[in-house]
């Protein structure tokens, strides 16, 4: 009769998020506070189960030890790459057509490895003056190695496109210090591409007024000025190779967005997200940035396309994102459902999905 009594509570204490079970109503209570789980979570279209990232999905799915019920109704209508649920398997044909990118688009915009490049830079200034552009912009960089070992990370080639995948800027770049590796092999990059490139300092120049609108960037930071939204992979590496700082609320970086990292809470390689997410291969041969900043801008648009349901979620404008507990008593927690205590419960980061919503000011 006790054990009866005892699986009925830990039943009620069960987590209406991730499903896990607590002998304790204030264990769950103190689970609840630490989780942040919210409506912007992977969820299972299955059995709605809550996971912290898309690889804990896909585990939950497809892994080694898969929730039988889940994996039989996926592996007949689950696209593999965007994890949804199809309403029969003709659907889900129809769908893989959509959902799956092409690596073949990409050719004709990757196959300029010349020096013309840097003529690009003419029209980019008058562009930028005629027009306010594109609020969001996906930024690539390539790097080669200087030193006495030639580890160290030069950028030697950058590239800037747009949410329509069209390049706004792109360019050889003229290290401030000696090559001592040029890494041809992955860049394609030799000593005639970089002798008369564009200097660090001016490409430094053309970068900031375009990501500023052509607002000096202490504006930026002083919420005087509007800055572009920018996308990429391991930004923070490519800003401070090209010797430049960008306001963090407005950087989208798949290395470091939670959906997108591994279990372990590390990040995933491009390469791995491009052909997990988008169905297709880069980064096979000598490596063009054109084709990285199209990877993660994807990637992006993917992720900020997601139908979540609205929310009073956080703004850009929030430095630190806090769940709606500390506004209730220990006491009043602990009389909630599990349901109420999810209604309440509010993202620890920023979902990409709300950058539809609103207008971006810094």
């Amino acid at each position: 009769m006790a054990s009866r009594a005892e699986s009925s509570e830990t039943s009620r204490n069960k987590c209406a998020a991730c499903f896990r079970q607590y002998n304790k109503i204030e264990h769950l209570v103190e689970h609840m506070k630490i989780s942040y789980h919210s409506v912007h979570e992977p969820m299972c279209g299955i059995c709605k189960k809550h996971c912290r990232s898309f690889e804990s999905l896909r585990e939950h799915l497809i892994g080694p030890l898969p929730k039988v019920e889940c994996e039989k109704i996926f592996s007949a209508r689950g696209c593999s790459l965007c994890l949804s649920i199809l309403d029969s398997p003709n659907a889900l044909r129809a769908h893989r057509s959509i959902c799956q990118f092409s690596r073949g688009a990409l050719a004709s915009q990757m196959s300029n490895f010349g020096i013309s490049e840097n003529e690009m830079y003419k029209e980019f200034r008058t562009d930028m003056r005629r027009t306010q552009g594109p609020q969001v912009v996906a930024l690539g960089c390539k790097m080669v190695g200087g030193g006495s070992d030639g580890s160290l990370d030069l950028c030697a080639r950058v590239c800037i496109i747009d949410q329509d995948e069209n390049i706004l800027f792109k360019t050889y770049v003229k290290p401030q210090i000696p090559v001592t590796n040029y890494r041809f092999d992955l860049t394609g990059i030799r000593a005639e591409h970089i002798r008369d490139a564009m200097p660090l300092r001016q490409v430094q120049r053309m970068i900031q007024d375009f990501l500023c609108n052509g607002e000096a960037l202490w504006k930026i930071r002083t919420k005087g000025g509007k800055a572009r939204i920018l996308v990429g992979h391991g930004l923070d590496h490519d800003l401070e190779c090209l010797g430049m700082e960008y306001p963090p609320l407005m950087i989208r970086d798949t290395a470091k967005y939670p959906p997108l990292m591994k279990t372990s809470k590390l990040s995933n390689s491009l390469k791995y997200l491009t052909q997990a997410y988008l169905g297709y291969d880069i980064q096979t041969g000598i490596q063009d940035p054109y084709e990285d900043c199209v990877a993660a801008m994807r990637l992006y648009m993917r992720m900020s396309l997601q139908a979540h349901p609205i929310e009073d979620s956080p703004t850009l404008s929030e430095t630190q994102i806090r769940n709606n507990f500390a506004n209730w008593k220990q006491k009043d927690l602990e009389k909630m459902t599990p349901e109420q205590m999810l209604e309440l419960s509010r993202s620890d980061y920023y979902c990409w999905c709300l950058d539809a919503n609103q207008v971006i000011e810094p």
